[in-house]
C-alpha cells in the first residue's frame, strides 16, 4: 500500500509559527518559553502528515505538542496543516527525532511520547536503524517525567515483541497496559494515517502502553 501523493502547500501559507527544523531549536529546550505557558508537553517521533499532531492539539488545548518528522516534504504539509488550523499549541519539526530528544529535551520534561508505526526496517542487518533501540529508551527514560507514558504502535508483530522485550529488560516502566481499539467516529478519527489504512484493510495492528513509574 503506497503512499498517496501530498497536496501542493499553498505558497502564501505563514509557517513561521509552527514550523522548525531541530538544528533551529534552543538546548536545552524551554516548552514553557516557546509555547509561553506552564503545560503539559507531549512529544511525536515520525509525524508523517502530521494527522495525530493535528487531532490531538485540537482535542486537547491543555496539553503543548511537538512532532518531529526526518522527511522535510512531510514535517512542512504537518505544519501547514497546524497553521491552517491556527493550533497555537502545536509545532511541527523537521529531521532526526532522536538526536532532538537526546540533546535538546531536559530531565523529566515529557508528559508523554508517541511512537506510531516506525519504519520496521526489514533486513536483519538494518534493524540496529530501529527507532526503538536501547540508547532512544534510555533517552526516553530520562526526559519523561514520573508518571508520564510511552506510546507505542505498529503493523509489525515481530517489531513489537521485540520491542516489549527490550522495554521490560531495559526500563521499570509499567507495562504494556492495554490499549483498547475504538470505533471511528469520522473518516480522519485515527491517530496516525497509516493506522486508517490497516484497519480499512483490515490490518492487525499492536497496540501498547507504557508509564514511567510516579
Amino acid at each position: 500500500m503506497g503512499r498517496r501523493a501530498l497536496q501542493k502547500l499553498d505558497p502564501t501559507l505563514d509557517l513561521s509559527a509552527h514550523y522548525r527544523t531541530v538544528e533551529q531549536m534552543p538546548a536545552p529546550f524551554d516548552a514553557e518559553a516557546w509555547f509561553g505557558r506552564r503545560a503539559p508537553l507531549e512529544i511525536e517521533i515520525g509525524s508523517g502528515k502530521g494527522l495525530f499532531l493535528r487531532n490531538a492539539s485540537r482535542n486537547q488545548p491543555e496539553h503543548d505538542f511537538i512532532g518531529v518528522e526526518i522527511m522535510q516534504r512531510y514535517a512542512r504539509y504537518a505544519a501547514g496543516r497546524l497553521a491552517r488550523q491556527k493550533q497555537s499549541n502545536a509545532l511541527m519539526l523537521h529531521g532526526d527525532a532522536l538526536a532532538f530528544v537526546r540533546d535538546k529535551l531536559t530531565d523529566q520534561s515529557v508528559w508523554a511520547a508517541h511512537v506510531y508505526f516506525p519504519d520496521p526496517w526489514w533486513k536483519r542487518r538494518h534493524r540496529k536503524r530501529r527507532v526503538m533501540n536501547e540508547l532512544f529508551i534510555h533517552d526516553l527514560d530520562r526526559v519523561l517525567c514520573p508518571g508520564g507514558s510511552l506510546h507505542f504502535w505498529t503493523d509489525v508483530r515481530e517489531y513489537f515483541e521485540v520491542t516489549l522485550e527490550l522495554l521490560a529488560e531495559k526500563t521499570a516502566w509499567e507495562g504494556p497496559l492495554p490499549v483498547v481499539e475504538k470505533a471511528a467516529e469520522h473518516p480522519l478519527d485515527y491517530r496516525t494515517h497509516f493506522e486508517r489504512r490497516m484497519r480499512m484493510h483490515s490490518e492487525p495492528v499492536y497496540r501498547s502502553e507504557f508509564r514511567k513509574p510516579a
